[in-house]
Formats: C-alpha cells, structure tokens, sequence
C-alpha cells in the first residue's frame, strides 16, 4: 500500500504549490504592466539671446501668454511676447547663469502667486515667496496675477468711507471704500508718508491693507515696515516687496500679485485698502522691458498700451454688490512728478482713471505746512456721498473759504493795502491753515477732527495765536473725547451732528477758548 505523502503520478492534477506560484506571477506581471511608463511628449525650446532681464527662445510653438518657462539653473520666466519665429520671456530673477544654447521647458502653469489668510503679517516678493525670515507659507490656494476686473453689474456705488485719519484728507478730499484715489507730487513731499498714515489708522477698522513697493530702495522699504511693525500695524496687513535692485519683470508683476492677494479678501466680503508705491516707477520698469524686447516706442518712448497696463490693474478696484460678496478694494496709486508737472504723460494718465487725486505741493511742505497737500489742485470725485454726515455740517464751507485764503495770502504780498475783511480773512486762514497741519503717525479719530474743525470754521480761533493753536487743538481734543462720549458715539456711527450736539460741541470749545485766554498766574 503507497504512503499518502508520495508525490503524484504523472496523470495527477497540480497541487497547492503550482496554483500559488501560478497567482504570483500574475500578481508580478500586472504590477510590471502597471508601472510601465506611458510616453509623454513635451515642447523643448533653446535659448537664442540674452538680454537684461529679458531672454529670446526658439522653439515653444504651443507656450501661452503669461505662461511660466522653467530655464536653466531653476529659473523661471514669463512668456511675453509670442511672435511667429521666437518666443520673448521675461525674467523674474538674476539671469547671470543663463546663456545661449541653453534648453527651456514649458511648464504649463500661468503664473499664479498664493493667496490666503497666511499671508496676513508677512513681507513677500512678487512670486509670493516670504522676505521675513518666518518660514514658509502654508497656503493651499494660488490664484493667476492677471485677472479681468468685476463687470460693471457686480459694482455698486461707493458710500462708505474710508478715514485716513487726517483732517485735511477727511474733511475735503474724502475717500470712500472702493475708490481710487491717487496721491501726486514731487519726489520727497510726503507721498509715502499719507499711505502709511491712513493704513496705522485702520487699526481695529476690519480693514486689510496691502502695501505694494514697486523700485524702492530697500533701506526706504525698511523703514516703511519697522513703523508698521512699531505701530502694530503688520497684523493686518501685507507687504508685497520689488525693490530697485530686482529684475523690471519682477517689479512689472509686483502690482498685479499684490492685486490678487488683496481681491482674495474681497471676494470674502472684507475691505480692503492697497497701496501701490509707486506707479512711476512701475511704467519705467515696463518701457524697459518693452524697449528690450524691440516694441515700438510711443511717447517719452513708453509703448502705446501704456495707459492700458495701468487701468487694468485699477480698474480691478471697485465696491462689490451684495449678492457679490460686498467686500471692497481701494486702491491708493502714488505717482511722481517733475516739477509739480501734473500735466506730463504719466501723471495725465492716472489722473484720467482714477476718481481724484491728492496733490502734495514742494512749496508747502517746504514752509512746514504737513500733510502737504494743495487743497485747490486736489479733487475727490466721489465727494461727500463718501464722507460721514458729521464732516458736512462743519467742513461745507471751510474748501471755498480756505481756497480763497490762499488766492488772497498770495495778492497780500505784493504789499497791498487791504480792508479790514480782508484782513479777517488772512489771520482766520492763517488758524485753518495750522489745523489742517498734523505730525505723522498721529491719525485722528473722527469725533475729535470734527469738534477742531467746528472750532476753525465758526472762527473762534481767531483770537489765539498761531503758534498757540497747536496746543489749543490738543486740549480740545482731549476734552472732547473725555466729556462727551455719547456725542462722539454718534458722529462715527454716521448720525448727523444735531443742534443739541452742536451747541455741546460750541459750548465745550468757548470753555477751552475761555481757558486759553485767561493770562497764566
């Protein structure tokens, strides 16, 4: 009789071990059909000419506009211009290492920088990598630079305002959410210094700022952020940072991603103010680029959609309908001139988009006036519509009044006899005039610069000296704030200065006034 454990005859069916064998080969063969790679074809074009900031490729016949070219050693590129025997890609860093000859990939990807929450406190480039040593950002979102402006159905009119915190801005030149209003004058007048003033006065607004420095000095950029840091103002705010020493591509994007960025929060339904310092600089950086890349100059050499490449960046400004969102971008451009030659090409050109300007005047700020603003060359074009109804009952008069002050201060100096109103008139100004200065990095609350502003409108200045009315203006800012709380409520909720709180308002200025005119024991 055979053991049981004896192999089988040759007509025997296969045991357990030829099955499991027979399952791993399959197993190993499908996995080996899994990991066969598939063929993938992809466009490989070759560097023909390198120039600042710029580089010319042959090949890429399928690359889009604003797509991203991967060169040698990691860099990145923007593809510019797409003519039919090359492809012009501007540069966004140092091209020290690239030369003719060397390859270049497409990438498929539009250039997109990141947007999010994370980005609030920090200090980014243009591509959205972090300047500020605080490791890298965790975002999950990337959104493209260029993105087409909301449709007009989308906007709805701008009626809220946006405080600066200065009385001379708030009071006259009132500047709602969702406009653009541009700041213009010479170079060192104080441009820089009334974007930062209104974005340190946003603290506890709900406002995200954004802040754009396009061509800077980084010395100037560092200054900027250490008063944003000194003032608590980073937490809500960004920095989008092209220095001089960048590549212009760099500095050509650096408004658009920073745009993108703020619109993030705006489609949120938040506010947002962004400032965009400057856009001189920014159309210098894009005729240089132009120019290298052999398109044909137009004025002053600038091409011909000189105007377009701006109002398409702040077109995307606006106040959102409700059914949109809500939220809000305004937009603060600053602009420099030769000069005060507010009729050269550039300025004439912002001007013509945006809703008013702010005109900062040398001579001004030569004589101490600061903020230095030219009250009779700036204009708000959205108007009281955008201004608290606080501000009409006291300012309404005080743009005509002061204008002509300043007419007539000029007539004065030829050495003409003039009447008693006249003269009225000069020393009232001259008390107008020393309200409206106010030191940096102090914004006002909008109780206190209305209850100052009564004071200069109804005259009751007249009688302190101006070297005096500083301080006069401290007191009654502090009284204000301290003894009438419910009236202060109500102005900045937007209610309008009724007779009883008017006649406080008055009563509580004769009482200073008295106060100042008693002689010191």
């Amino acid at each position: 009789m055979p053991r049981s454990d004896s192999p089988p005859g040759p007509g025997a069916s296969p045991g357990p071990l030829r099955e499991s064998a027979a399952q791993a080969l399959d197993t190993v063969g499908q996995v080996l059909e899994d990991a066969r790679g598939a063929l993938v074809t992809g466009e490989v074009g070759r560097v023909v000419s390198v120039g600042p900031g710029v580089a010319h490729l042959h090949g890429l016949p399928g690359v889009q506009a604003e797509e991203l070219v991967s060169l040698a050693g990691g860099l990145l590129g923007m593809a510019w211009n797409l003519d039919p025997d090359e492809v012009g890609v501007v540069l966004l860093g140092a091209g020290d290492e690239l030369a003719a000859g060397s390859f270049a990939h497409r990438t498929g990807r539009i250039l997109d920088v990141p947007v999010g929450e994370g980005l609030l406190g920090r200090v980014v480039d243009a591509l959205g990598n972090p300047l500020d040593e605080r490791g890298p950002l965790r975002l999950r979102e990337r959104r493209p630079v260029e993105q087409p402006a909301p449709p007009i159905l989308h906007r709805a009119p701008v009626t809220r305002p946006l405080q600066t915190g200065l009385k001379v801005i708030d009071s006259l030149l009132p500047i709602g959410r969702g406009q653009r209003e541009l700041i213009l004058g010479d170079r060192q007048t104080g441009k820089t210094a009334i974007a930062l003033d209104t974005i340190l006065n946003q603290r506890g607004r709900d406002v995200v700022c954004v802040y754009c420095s396009i061509g800077q000095r980084s010395s100037g950029v560092a200054e900027f952020l250490s008063h944003l840091r000194r003032h608590d103002a980073m937490a809500y705010s960004i920095a989008v940072v092209a220095s001089g020493d960048e590549p212009p591509g760099v500095q050509y994007i650096a408004p658009y991603a920073a745009t993108t960025m703020a619109e993030y929060f705006m489609r949120q339904g938040r506010d947002v103010l962004i400032v965009y310092d400057d856009l001189t600089r920014h159309a210098r950086a894009y005729r240089e680029l132009s120019l290298l890349m052999r398109r044909p100059p137009g004025r002053e050499a600038y091409p011909g959609d000189i105007f377009y490449v701006h109002s398409r960046l702040l077109e995307r400004a606006t106040q959102l309908r409700p059914e949109h969102g809500g939220g809000s971008l305004t937009a603060l451009p600053i602009a420099e001139t030769q000069s005060q030659n507010i009729s050269a090409y550039i300025p004439t050109n912002r001007i013509s988009i945006t809703d008013g300007q702010i005109v900062l005047s040398p001579q001004q700020f030569r004589r101490g006036v600061l903020p230095a603003v030219d009250v009779g060359r700036s204009v708000s074009r959205v108007g009281g519509k955008a201004q608290l109804p606080c501000y009409r009952a006291v300012a309404g008069e005080l743009r005509l009044s002061y204008a002509q002050f300043e007419e007539l201060e000029v007539f004065a100096r030829f050495g003409t006899r003039l009447d008693d109103a006249s003269v009225a008139t000069l020393e009232r100004g001259r008390r107008v005039r020393e309200v409206f200065k106010q030191p940096q990095y102090q914004p006002m609350r909008v109780a206190e610069q209305v209850a100052v502003l009564l004071a200069a409108s109804e005259g009751l200045l007249s009688q302190v000296p101006a070297d005096q009315v500083a301080a006069v203006e401290q007191v009654i800012r502090t009284r204000v704030s301290g003894e009438l709380p419910d009236v202060c409520q109500r102005m900045e909720s937007g209610e309008q200065l009724g007779d009883d709180d008017r006649a406080a308002l008055l009563r509580l200025i004769g009482e200073v006034m008295a106060e100042a005119a008693e002689p010191a024991p």
